[in-house]
């Protein structure tokens, strides 16, 4: 497991980590997302030993990481980290070198990534030759070349496409099943939603929100749809019921608790016919609109 406790980072007076905390469990795919500037890319080059740390602390496996830890985990940094005039397989096999791997194994590994992005037409081709989303699949090849124990992934979907899209979230899955601990960051709240075990949401360098899909949801006002068979505007003369939106025979309403429920449904009931009155459970992308406002 990787845990963050606590994490603090200052550029001058300005705190752009401020006190940061959760978890990522082996095995789970964890989504970090925020507004721009909200610390994520900070906060995931302390985890990898980019930044120094000024409070808290990164740990790997119960204990405090270290380099020879953070050597084996799988890292995407948001500025393409790739060298330019270098052939994508070379380049590939010589990142996977680094890592400790043989010159066979990287190159072997580097054959086969390339083939699963679409890119083995590409592998003698210089970087700077390919479009800014293949460049995104080989940094993420680059990322995943030495079969790391965690990935630490700033914005991996950035510039792909569906298809590619749908490549690297089955690629991550794959990790997530053999036990690997992912974290990655995005801005595309309903991907987020869609793939992630859990989610953190951070807003001027603090969590705000964390937790299941589910629970992020369920923590969220709830709000109900009434739909009745005529107007619904008499709701609006209930004094305990808060009045979202009233649209002809349809209402968006906030109730405090289950009872003042039961007393609205029975007043649409004794007014005419009921046709909906059902909670109406909120998006990810609306809980994030909510606790980062």
């Amino acid at each position: 497991m990787l845990e963050v406790k606590d994490l603090t980072r200052r550029f001058g007076d300005h705190v752009a980590v401020d006190g940061v905390s959760f978890d990522v469990a082996d095995g789970r795919l964890t989504g970090f997302v925020g507004g721009n500037g909200a610390g994520k890319t900070t906060t995931m080059r302390m985890i990898m030993g980019v930044l120094a740390i000024h409070g808290g602390e990164v740990r790997w496996d119960g204990r405090p990481i270290t380099t020879e830890d953070r050597r084996s985990f799988g890292y995407m940094p948001e500025e393409r980290g790739l060298y330019p005039k270098q052939p994508v397989l070379e380049q590939l096999v010589y990142l996977g070198r680094l890592h400790g791997r043989s010159t066979a194994a990287a190159r072997a590994a580097a054959t086969a990534l390339l083939e699963r992005f679409g890119l083995a037409d590409r592998a003698k081709d210089k970087v700077e030759s390919l479009s800014l989303g293949n460049q995104q699949r080989v940094q993420i090849a680059a990322a995943v070349i030495a079969d790391p124990i965690a990935l630490v992934l700033d914005e991996p979907f950035s510039g792909l496409d569906p298809l590619a899209v749908d490549s690297m979230a089955d690629l991550l899955r794959e990790y997530a099943h053999r036990g690997v601990p992912v974290l990655f960051s995005s801005h595309q709240l309903d991907l987020v939603e869609r793939l992630c075990d859990s989610l953190v949401i951070l807003s001027a360098g603090r969590v705000v929100a964390s937790g299941t899909a589910e629970q992020l949801r369920r923590s969220g006002r709830i709000r109900h749809r009434l739909v009745v068979g005529g107007d619904a505007g008499w709701v609006r003369d209930l004094s305990e019921v808060t009045v979202v939106d009233v649209d002809g025979s349809t209402a968006l309403l906030e109730l405090p608790d289950e009872s003042v429920g039961t007393r609205l449904l029975t007043e649409a009931l004794r007014r005419g016919t009921v046709q909906e009155f059902a909670p109406v459970i909120p998006t990810v992308s609306e809980i994030y609109r909510e606790v980062t406002a």
